[in-house]
C-alpha cells in the first residue's frame, strides 16, 4: 500500500507562525559571544521572488542557521533595494504611483520569502525608498561634496531614449540599456559625478587583503580599475610636425607599429585632415560611430570599422611613415586617445591590419615556432620572446628590451614612462523621479549651494506626473523646485536629478547594525560590532559595479571615522545561476519555473534541499522535475523515521554510530567549505545507514540526521524535533560535534606501485578523498625518491586497495 506524503502544508505554516510569533531570529549584541554577520545581496522589489532569490537566499540560511547553532551571535537581515527605473516603468505600465507599485511588491515578496522559512531578523528590515534611508543617502553625498568628491561637469554620456535617461558605463550591456533592453547613445549633459578614482590606489591595493574573495571577481576589479604602466611616446604628424602622444604597455613592441589609430574624437582629427580628400568620409564615419556605445565599440565579438585620415605619422624610435587611421575601437578615456598598432603583437590590431591590408612587421619572435615572414601568420603572437628587427635591441629577450626601451627613448626626449588607470569618476545623475533627491540647490547669486543638514531630508513629491517621456518628472513639480537660497536667502531651484540606486546599496549593510538610528546612518558602536560582513552571497554580475562602490563608500566612511575597517565583505561566494534546458529562465522564453506553485506541490523544504542539492553553489543549476521529486521522496523517508523510533527497542551498534559521527563530521566540513550539495549526500548516507539498522537502536542517529537537516529543511525538522520528545526550537541547539575517537579505528592500508611495481605503503582514512590521497602518496619519502624528476602521467586508483602512479 502507498504511504501517505508527510503533511508539509501544515508542518510548514505551523513553525512559521510559531517564529513570527516568537519573533525567533530576532538578534541583538551579546558581548560575550563571538559575532557573525551574514548577509545576502538585497533584492529588488520586483513582485515576486524568482529562482535566483531562492538559491541565493536559501543558500545564505544555511550558513546563518549553521553558525547560530555553533555558538554565533548571528546578524542575519533582510531589505529591498526599491529605488529604481522599473517601478517608474511599471507605474506607467499599470496606472499607478511607484510608491504604491514599490510598497505591493514589497509586501508580495516579504510574504514569500517567510513562507521559505528563512531566518531573517525581519524587525531590521530597510527600503531604501524610504526618506528615514534616503536621508542619509542625501548627507553622505553632502560629506563627499565637502571634500571635494562630488562635482559637476558637461561630458558626453550614455543616454537611454526610451527610460529618458543617463547610464553608467557598466549599466550598457551589448549597446542596450540594462533595464529596458533598448538601443543607448551618447549625449552631452550637464552630470553629477563621485570622485573615486581619488581611492583608486587604495581600491586597488587592498584587493590583495581580500583572501576569501573569488579570483575571478578580484581579476574583474583589477581590470576595471585598470592600472597600466608604459610608456607614452611621441609620434609626429609628418607635414606639420606636431607631437602625437601614444600610451602603450608593449613598448617592446615599437619598432613593429606599422599605422597609428586615434579615438573619433580625438582633438587633432580635424587638423589631419583638413583639405585633405578623404576629410568628407572621416567626418561621415564620426557622425556615424559618435553616438555608439563605448561598451559596443570595445567588444571583441564585433567588427572594428575606420577609415584612413590621408595623413602620416613618423615612428620616433626609427623615423620609418606609417599612416594614420580613425577606428571606433579607440576611446579618448583611456591613456591619450591614440594608440600604435602592432598587428604582428595584437590580435584586434592584426584583424584590422588583414581587413583593410596594412604592413604587419614581426618584432618578437616566438621561441617555440620561429616565424619570420608575416605572410605566414595566422593570427598575432603575443607571448614573450626574442627581439628582431628592432635596431641595437635585436636578440635581447622582450621581458628585458622593454626596460632598455624605455630607457633610451627617455634618454632620446621621444617618449617618457607613465602610469594610466582606466577607472573613471562614478557618474551618479539620473533624469528620473524614483530615486534620492541630490541635496543641491542653485541661486544666480550663491551659484552651487549644498542643502544644510538640519534641512535633510529633501523629500520626494508624492503628488507627480509621470509619463516616461522629457526627462525628469521633477521638472514639473513646481512646488519642489522652487525654494530658498540658504546663503541668501534669495529665490532659488533644487536640483531635479536623483541619484543612481547603486549609491543606495552602497552602504546598506551598515545601515542593518542599527536600521532604527535616527542621529546618523548608523550607530558607530553597532557598526563596530557587527561589521565587517563575514560571508556575503550574491550574483557574479555585481562584481564590479556594487562591490566596488560598496567598497569605496567603506573607505570613505572610515576617513570621516566613522567606522575602523578598510574592507566591507570578508568572505564572498557568487552563486550561479538558475537555468531551465540550459537557458536563462525567462518570461519571454517561456521557461520560468515559479517558486510559489513548487512549494504548494512539495513544500518550502523540499525547495530549498533541491537548489542546493543541485550543484554546488557557485555553479550554474538546470532545473529539473526529477530532481524535485528525488528531494521530496527523501524528506518523506526522512519523516517516517518517527515511526521507527517510537517502536524502537533495539540495541546499540558500533556501524551506526560510526556512519553518524562521520555524517557530523563531513557534512560540518562541508558547509564550512560550501560544498552543500555533497553535505546533502553525506545526510543520505546517514539515512540509508538508519534503514539498514532499524534493529538496532537508531535514537541518536535519527536525532542527528534531524540536526543536520535541519540548516537545509528547518521547517520538518523542527516537527521532527519536537516530535521527539525536545521542547526547545531546534534552532536554538547546539550543532553536533563528531568525537574522532570513534572514526580512528577506520584506517586502511594502500599498496602503492610506481609503474606497476610495489614500492611503497600507506595507512589513511577509509574515506579519504581522492586528491587528499594524492597528495599523502606524493610526499611520502619512498615515493619521492623512485619519482624524483620524472613527470607524473596517470594516477589510477582502485579505492580502498592500491594506487599505481604511472611516471
Amino acid at each position: 500500500m502507498k504511504q501517505a506524503n508527510y503533511p508539509f502544508k501544515q508542518i510548514e505554516a505551523r513553525w512559521q507562525n510559531i517564529w513570527s510569533k516568537n519573533n525567533t531570529f530576532k538578534v541583538r549584541i551579546v558581548k560575550n559571544r563571538p559575532k557573525y554577520y551574514c548577509l545576502e545581496m538585497f533584492p529588488y522589489p520586483s513582485g515576486k521572488i524568482h529562482m535566483g532569490h531562492v538559491r541565493n537566499y536559501t543558500i545564505g540560511d544555511i550558513v546563518a542557521r549553521f553558525k547560530k547553532m555553533q555558538g554565533f551571535n548571528v546578524l542575519h537581515p533582510m531589505g529591498f533595494d526599491s529605488f529604481g527605473q522599473p517601478a517608474e516603468n511599471a507605474a506607467i505600465k499599470n496606472k499607478t504611483h511607484p510608491k504604491v507599485w514599490t510598497e505591493r511588491c514589497i509586501h508580495w515578496m516579504r510574504k514569500e520569502l517567510k513562507q521559505m522559512g528563512f531566518s531573517y531578523d525581519w524587525e531590521r528590515e530597510i527600503s531604501t525608498h524610504l526618506d528615514a534611508y534616503y536621508r542619509w543617502n542625501q548627507w553622505i553625498f553632502l560629506k563627499l561634496f565637502e571634500r571635494g568628491l562630488v562635482y559637476k561637469k558637461k561630458e558626453d554620456v550614455n543616454w537611454c531614449a526610451d527610460c529618458q535617461t543617463t547610464l553608467a558605463n557598466e549599466e550598457v550591456i551589448e549597446g542596450k540599456c540594462w533595464r529596458c533592453k533598448n538601443e543607448v547613445i551618447q549625449k552631452e549633459l550637464e552630470q553629477w559625478f563621485i570622485r573615486i578614482t581619488a581611492y583608486k590606489e587604495r581600491l586597488l591595493e587592498d584587493l590583495d587583503k581580500l583572501k576569501d574573495w573569488p579570483s575571478q571577481v578580484i581579476l574583474m576589479q583589477k581590470n576595471w580599475l585598470g592600472r597600466s604602466e608604459g610608456v607614452e611616446i611621441y609620434f609626429r604628424e609628418k607635414e606639420n610636425g606636431f607631437r602625437i602622444p601614444v600610451f602603450t604597455t608593449r613598448v617592446d613592441t615599437i619598432f613593429g607599429a606599422t599605422y597609428l589609430v586615434l579615438a573619433p574624437e580625438h582633438p587633432l582629427i580635424n587638423q589631419i585632415i583638413k583639405g585633405k580628400p578623404q576629410e568628407k568620409e572621416v567626418l561621415e564615419f564620426i557622425e556615424r560611430v559618435k553616438n555608439k556605445p563605448k561598451s559596443v565599440r570595445l567588444s571583441e565579438g564585433l567588427k572594428k570599422e575606420g577609415v584612413f585620415s590621408g595623413s602620416f605619422a613618423i615612428n620616433p624610435v626609427n623615423e620609418e611613415e606609417i599612416p594614420i587611421w580613425i577606428a571606433d575601437y579607440v576611446l579618448m578615456d583611456y591613456g591619450t586617445g591614440a594608440i600604435m598598432a602592432v598587428p604582428a603583437h595584437d590580435q584586434r590590431d592584426f584583424l584590422f591590419a588583414k581587413e583593410h591590408n596594412l604592413v604587419i612587421k614581426i618584432v618578437i619572435q616566438n621561441p617555440e615556432e620561429p616565424i619570420s615572414d608575416p605572410s605566414q601568420l595566422k593570427e598575432a603572437y603575443e607571448g614573450e620572446g626574442i627581439q628582431i628587427n628592432s635596431s641595437q635591441f635585436d636578440g635581447l629577450n622582450n621581458r628585458e628590451a622593454k626596460e632598455k626601451i624605455a630607457l633610451w627613448m627617455e634618454e632620446k626626449g621621444i617618449g617618457k614612462r607613465t602610469l594610466y588607470w582606466r577607472i573613471k569618476d562614478w557618474l551618479i545623475s539620473r533624469q528620473r523621479y524614483w530615486g534620492t533627491p541630490i541635496p543641491i540647490i542653485y541661486c544666480d547669486r550663491c551659484g552651487i549651494v549644498p542643502v544644510p543638514e538640519k534641512e535633510l531630508p529633501v523629500k520626494l513629491p508624492f503628488k507627480v506626473t509621470i509619463s516616461g517621456k522629457g526627462g525628469s518628472p521633477l521638472n514639473y513639480v513646481k512646488s519642489f523646485i522652487e525654494t530658498r537660497c540658504p546663503k541668501c536667502k534669495s529665490k532659488a531651484c533644487r536640483e531635479t536629478d536623483t541619484m543612481a540606486t547603486f549609491f543606495d546599496s552602497s552602504w546598506y549593510f551598515l545601515r542593518f547594525c542599527s536600521p532604527h538610528y535616527q542621529k546618523g546612518p548608523f550607530n558607530k558602536k553597532e557598526a563596530s560590532f557587527w561589521m565587517p560582513v563575514d560571508q556575503y552571497i550574491g550574483g557574479i554580475e555585481h562584481a564590479v559595479l556594487h562591490l566596488l562602490y560598496s567598497r569605496f563608500f567603506t573607505k570613505f566612511l572610515k576617513d570621516l571615522g566613522m567606522v575602523n575597517f578598510e574592507e566591507p565583505f570578508q568572505r564572498l561566494l557568487t552563486q550561479g545561476m538558475v537555468l531551465k534546458d540550459g537557458e536563462v529562465m525567462s518570461k519571454s522564453r517561456g521557461n520560468i519555473v515559479d517558486p510559489d506553485s513548487i512549494i504548494k506541490k512539495y513544500g518550502a523544504d523540499t525547495l530549498r534541499l533541491y537548489i542546493l542539492f543541485a550543484a554546488p553553489p557557485e555553479v550554474e543549476m538546470d532545473w529539473s522535475e526529477r530532481g524535485i521529486e528525488g528531494a521530496f521522496r527523501f524528506l518523506n523517508r526522512l519523516y517516517r523515521l518517527l515511526d521507527y523510533v517510537e517502536k524502537n527497542k533495539g540495541e546499540f551498534n558500533s556501524e551506526l554510530e560510526k556512519a553518524r559521527h562521520r555524517a557530523i563530521k563531513e557534512v560540518t566540513e562541508d558547509i564550512e567549505n560550501f560544498k552543500l550539495n555533497t553535505a546533502i549526500s553525506h545526510i543520505m548516507e546517514l539515512l540509508n545507514s538508519i534503514y539498514q539498522h532499524l534493529d538496532a537502536d537508531i535514537t541518536e542517529a535519527v536525532k542527528t540526521a534531524v540536526l543536520l537537516v535541519s540548516v537545509f529543511c528547518p521547517h520538518i525538522a523542527s516537527e521532527m524535533w519536537q516530535r521527539l520528545g525536545f521542547k526547545r526550537d531546534i534552532s536554538k541547539e547546539s550543532w553536533p560535534k563528531f568525537n574522532p575517537e570513534v572514526l580512528k579505528e577506520e584506517k586502511i592500508t594502500y599498496i602503492i606501485q610506481i609503474n606497476g611495481k610495489l614500492r611503497s605503503k600507506i595507512e589513511v582514512d577509509v574515506n579519504i578523498k581522492e586528491e587528499e590521497l594524492k597528495q599523502i602518496i606524493l610526499s611520502d619519502p619512498k615515493v619521492k625518491k623512485w619519482i624524483q624528476n620524472k613527470s607524473l602521467q596517470k594516477f589510477v586508483h582502485i579505492p580502498q586497495r592500491l594506487v599505481n602512479l604511472v611516471i
